[in-house]
């Protein structure tokens, strides 16, 4: 047999291959843009050859639950997700998103995606130039533009609401006849030049900065079967859906989120965490969905791996205190301005003395607990015990909570963070995530890549999946390679993309090398690198030896290599 030439060939590595089989030792050689051949000592010819001895060759992981709907459309580089070893990012999720959008109402959404992913306002009218109306318009702009990874979008039900119903949209006002037609062909015409299916939030926690809710909260089944069919009449796509799933029970909410998924003949998945509040709500939602599946209609749960983990801090957008008349006061000033304001005693009096809610514009504050709220280390844990908790200290020491989180906020000169578990996290444990992963309907996500740049940075996920759940967990690890299949094969399924989420030949060469054992965190930091000089949270990592997009080496050890292969991705199944 001929020698292969190939473009690039990875040699000697630990394959696994993205089906949750036994990982080989194998060499991987890509030619084109697609895997080659995988094999043992394989009989090829790499213009650039790999040295992954000792380390894991994985497919790319696929994200379907971001929010790089604004920055895809200035930045080339998708981080923080590039980042952890994604290759392919499905955003437009949650019902948000800036398209289509008549001429004059650019603002709305804008502030739409302010408030319910926390993207500053500013950042999003300096970086977004709306050279688009519809749909399609907004595809072809992201298509013209290269990046580091691959991109998939969602039609945003605000977005169509707001298009169609202007005012009456945001008043919440039910969609007539004509409204709902409008919005199906809409639909309909999205998918078809190459949306994946369409989003929509059903969620209180969404709102904007006013304390508006989002359009779509009270859209009534009639609206969302109308869209639904749009999707049918289109043959292609996924719903995506976010609810509260209490009005008036999860069992009544799921039957109508079932019949719309009914209607629309396609696949559905929805938002599922373990609320501290309603603490068996998600084995409620996980049977039900497993029902559903049981009699043939696809509605699968998406799931964090970790609590869903608020960071608070000077640095970030949200505190304990945000909303204290004399936090407000001195919020304008920089970082080490604030510091020194707050050292003072009779500004530390005032904040502690201030009621903390009233004038908070954060709608998750009240959930927000002191005993699930903790200092959040360097390296970061994501699994901390009780007794290192706010309100564990504050009882050992005498002090109130709100003392004991303001000495938090000051700590490292106003570089810290406290971590307050917001889901996920009843127990003071993972076990929701434990269950949830060794279910084989259960989908891994919510990233928000993208989103939530000022006080939420859980789009290293992927990392800590393999790390915490793959490694270092004391019991109850999950074999590596069935962590690599839930990140690839079962994403790229659940998407409807057939062509990535495998090794083996002819499949699209996204690769990830691993050095597994040197797999870690960072501490998260605030970088200043958005338009109109924005920040944002940023979490790099160790570990990643190389990831490819496409058969090109976009990352090299965490750092960019210039190589922007990646494309927008059209819906075609």
């Amino acid at each position: 047999m001929a020698r292969l030439d190939a473009d690039i060939v990875i040699r000697g590595g630990t394959v696994m291959d993205g089906t949750g089989g036994a990982p080989v030792d194998a060499d991987v050689a890509i030619a084109g843009g697609r895997i080659a051949a995988i094999g043992p000592a394989l009989d090829a010819r790499g213009t650039e050859e790999i040295d992954a001895k000792g380390k894991l060759v994985t497919p790319g992981f696929v994200d379907i639950h971001t929010h790089y709907d604004g920055q895809a459309v200035w930045d080339s580089h998708l981080a923080p997700s590039a980042l952890h070893g994604v290759t392919t990012a499905v955003m437009g999720n949650c019902g948000v998103g800036f398209a289509p959008v008549r001429p004059g109402t650019e603002a709305t959404l804008i502030e739409l995606m302010e408030g319910v992913e926390d993207i500053p306002g500013p950042v999003l009218a300096e970086g977004l130039d709306f050279r688009w109306n519809s749909f399609a318009d907004y595809l072809n702009v992201l298509d013209a533009k290269p990046r580091d990874i691959d991109i998939c979008a969602l039609v945003p039900h605000a977005a169509v609401r707001v298009f169609v119903m202007g005012e009456r949209a945001l008043a919440l006002e039910n969609a007539n006849q004509a409204d709902i037609a409008q919005m199906r062909d809409i639909v309909a015409e999205a998918v078809r030049a190459g949306a994946f299916g369409f989003s929509t939030s059903r969620t209180i926690s969404h709102k904007t900065l006013k304390g508006d809710f989002t359009p779509t909260l009270r859209a009534q089944e009639e609206e969302l079967t109308g869209i639904a069919q749009g999707l049918r009449a289109a043959g292609m796509g996924f719903i995506e859906a976010v609810s509260d799933f209490n009005q008036p029970d999860p069992e009544t909410e799921f039957a109508l989120l079932r019949r719309v998924a009914e209607a629309a003949g396609r696949p559905m998945v929805f938002t599922l965490t373990a609320r501290h509040d309603r603490t068996e709500h998600w084995r409620v939602l996980l049977g039900l969905s497993n029902k559903a599946a049981a009699e043939g209609v696809s509605i699968r749960p998406v799931f964090p791996p970790r609590a869903i983990g608020i960071l608070m801090g000077l640095l970030g957008s949200q505190n304990p205190f945000s909303g204290t008349p004399s936090y407000k006061a001195i919020a304008g000033l920089p970082l080490d301005g604030r510091v020194a304001a707050m050292r003072d005693p009779a500004v530390r009096a005032r904040i502690l003395s201030e009621d903390r809610f009233e004038g908070s514009n954060f709608p998750l504050i009240r959930r927000m607990l002191w005993e699930k709220m903790f200092p959040f280390g360097d390296p970061p844990d994501y699994t901390p015990a009780r007794e290192s908790s706010i309100a564990a200290i504050a009882g050992r020491e005498g002090r109130t909570p709100e003392a004991v989180a303001y000495d938090m906020l000051l700590a490292d000169e106003g570089r810290s963070f406290i971590y307050c578990a917001l889901t996920n996290y009843q127990n003071w444990d993972l076990e929701p995530s434990a269950e949830l992963l060794r279910h084989p309907n259960a989908i891994v996500g919510l990233s928000d890549g993208g989103a939530h740049v000022g006080f939420i940075s859980d789009a290293s996920f992927q990392t800590f999946l393999l790390t915490y759940w793959g490694r270092d967990r004391r019991e109850g690890r999950v074999p590596v390679q069935e962590l690599i299949r839930r990140l690839t094969s079962d994403t790229a399924r659940a998407a409807g993309l057939a062509d990535r989420g495998l090794l083996k030949a002819g499949m699209k060469a996204d690769v990830n090398v691993i050095d597994f054992d040197r797999l870690a965190l960072h501490r998260p930091g605030m970088e200043y690198d958005l338009p109109a000089g924005g920040r944002r949270l940023m979490q790099r990592v160790t570990g990643y030896a190389a990831t490819m997009q496409g058969g090109q080496v976009t990352y090299r050890d965490g750092v960019a290599t210039g190589a922007l292969p990646g494309r927008l991705v059209r819906c075609a199944a």
